[in-house]
């Protein structure tokens, strides 16, 4: 079998010139993948301490305004939840106190839904889409929903992920 080896500047043209002319080809698969390969999903299985991270921007009109927050946060498994966060909205630093309820669905997705407090105050209730992986020790959400006690609503793009850790019972 004869090699044929091309190098330098007319080698790597050749190469460049047969991926840009050549015909592609297309295959076609159809996968089911779902959130958590570990099998079935229930509150019982995803209920437990996590730490989570979230960040994003609110949507003002007059343009947008950088969010980040860390926490620690129990799902039970009867589908409530609770936490604290401390959280960053344009370099105002909160700390903030969560509660709610979440659902979870067979696939390890689900929704979260959490009024926030800060001081005992309601500032916003936030809802999320969430999706439980890694048989079920981190999740990852999108907010879905961000609503002021006035009934505003915030346009928004922020993501959360987290992981469940192991805290001792007190």
């Amino acid at each position: 079998m004869k090699r044929i080896l091309l190098s330098g500047a007319f080698g790597t043209a050749v190469l460049v010139a047969g991926l840009l002319f050549s015909q592609p080809t297309v295959m076609k698969t159809r996968t089911t993948v779902w959130a958590d390969e570990g099998g079935v999903c229930s509150l019982a299985r995803v209920a437990g301490n996590y730490g989570f991270t979230l960040s994003g921007t609110l949507i003002t009109p007059t343009g947008g305004v950088p969010v980040a927050g860390v926490g620690l946060a129990t799902i039970s498994e009867a589908g409530n939840f609770s936490g604290t966060e401390n959280r960053s909205v344009g370099g105002g630093v909160a700390q903030e106190t969560l509660g709610g309820t979440i659902s979870v669905n067979s696939d390890c997705t689900g929704t979260l839904t959490a009024p926030v407090f800060e001081s005992g105050q309601l500032v916003r209730t936030s809802v999320f889409s969430v999706v439980f992986d890694d048989n079920a020790k981190e999740l990852r959400a999108i907010q879905t929903s961000l609503v002021l006690p006035n009934g505003t609503s915030v346009p928004n793009v922020i993501t959360a992920e987290g992981r469940k850790i192991g805290l001792a019972a007190e």
